[in-house]
């Protein structure tokens, strides 16, 4: 088996931030593959990208002694199959695989930074997690970070230094296929399906699709839908997404969405484009971000999108054009920006327009992957190693700053 690249990411669900990827780079003339822990997205990318998966568990939250076996077996996996650039995202998986890349002697040796937890810990869990940012990061030879907020504050947090620390094109994990979200009439009409499917009438429908977790900002959704349900009728809130007990919703809150009460929940779906569609804007009222790919998706499908001024999110809306930012953490203040949006439906409609066009212009999913491969052929010839022969990427995008 040949590999000279090898992604990593900690659980599987993460697997759809290489989406498309993979192929690229084998066009290019590289031999990638994936490493991640068992789960129910590995045999979906294994069939997609028609790479190798490497599976090893890796538990998500802290546990020192399934952390150290894991350790081991990726140290033994890289070893053995001997990658020559290793590139690993999500912290956990960051922080292990990058670790046993540098203990293995990996030549080129990448961390895809997409978000840092430590924002939002508190006590002796941010210091660990501060401190396992700092080792991942001298492990790497280059860090990549998905937005340019994000890299401001890694650097300023003296994560990575400025001259290691670089954003791929305008930034995001993996770039947008547009087509994959456009309203084309077949969508449409699955997208009206999916409303009386779930009974959600024909008023206006808030619509959130991520982890049900505090950081996402969930309970300040739940406190403003219930603001705004008071001043507008038939309005309801779908959300789809999954619990997490790493981070898990206040009892109350939790209750309050199992109460309906003009919300429905719903899991995460594979084909989720119709969904947007369903939904009249696209709400992501979040604590922190790498930067989010649900706004973009929102975006390409011509959704407004309100979100926060959180790092990452940020990025992600030009405020007052393509969508609204709020600050984190104000409930009252989401609640206004949600009602102007759902009684203004031109000035809705124009931010989506403007946000679909905002996507197609600075986030093709090409523009990433070409940057990615020159990041990989630079890295390679700085250690004299050959470069694949393959595709050449047009237009150097790369935002490093040095």
């Amino acid at each position: 088996m040949s590999v000279d690249i090898l992604h990593a990411v900690t659980s599987s669900l993460s697997l759809v931030v290489l989406r498309g990827q993979l192929r690229y780079l084998k066009a290019c003339g590289f031999h990638p593959a994936v490493l991640s822990a068992p789960g129910a997205f590995v045999e979906e990318s294994r069939q997609q990208e028609s790479v190798p998966v490497f599976l090893i568990p890796m538990e998500r939250e802290v546990s020192a002694l399934e952390d150290l076996r894991s350790l081991g077996r990726i140290w033994q996996l890289l070893r053995r199959v001997r990658p020559t650039l290793c590139n690993a995202g999500t912290p956990k998986a960051g922080f292990l695989v990058t670790l046993a890349a540098w203990l293995a002697g990996v030549p080129c040796r990448v961390y895809t930074l997409r978000g840092l937890r430590l924002e939002t810990a508190r006590g002796p869990k941010r210091y660990l997690l501060y401190a396992t940012e700092r080792i991942t990061c001298a492990c790497a030879h280059r860090v990549i970070c998905v937005s340019p907020s994000l890299r401001d504050r890694a650097v300023a947090m003296k994560l990575v230094s400025a001259s290691r620390a670089l954003v791929l094109a305008s930034g995001s994990s993996n770039g947008i296929d547009v087509s994959r979200f456009v309203p084309t009439p077949a969508r449409v009409q699955r997208a009206a399906e999916i409303r009386r499917e779930f009974e959600l009438g024909s008023g206006p429908v808030i619509g959130y699709i991520g982890r049900f977790t505090r950081d996402k900002g969930v309970a300040e959704l739940i406190t403003a839908f219930d603001q705004i349900r008071r001043r507008l009728t038939g309005v309801s809130l779908l959300l789809i997404g999954s619990d997490e007990p790493g981070d898990a919703l206040d009892v109350a809150v939790r209750a309050r969405i199992d109460a309906g009460l003009g919300i429905r929940a719903i899991p995460f779906q594979a084909d989720i484009a119709p969904y947007y569609l369903a939904m009249d804007l696209f709400v992501l009222p979040t604590y922190r971000e790498g930067f989010p790919n649900t706004v973009l998706e929102a975006q390409a499908a011509e959704r407004p999108v309100v979100t926060t001024m959180a790092t990452g999110a940020i990025d992600s809306v030009v405020d007052g054009k393509t969508g609204t930012l709020v600050p984190v953490g104000d409930s009252e203040a989401l609640a206004e920006a949600i009602v102007t949006l759902l009684t203004q439906p031109a000035k809705a409609r124009s931010m989506g327009l403007a946000a679909r066009e905002r996507v197609e212009r600075e986030f093709r999913q090409e523009m990433v992957w070409g940057e990615l491969v020159k990041l990989y052929r630079k890295l390679l010839e700085e250690r004299g190693l050959p470069s694949p022969v393959g595709v050449q990427p047009e237009n150097s995008l790369c935002l490093e700053k040095q």
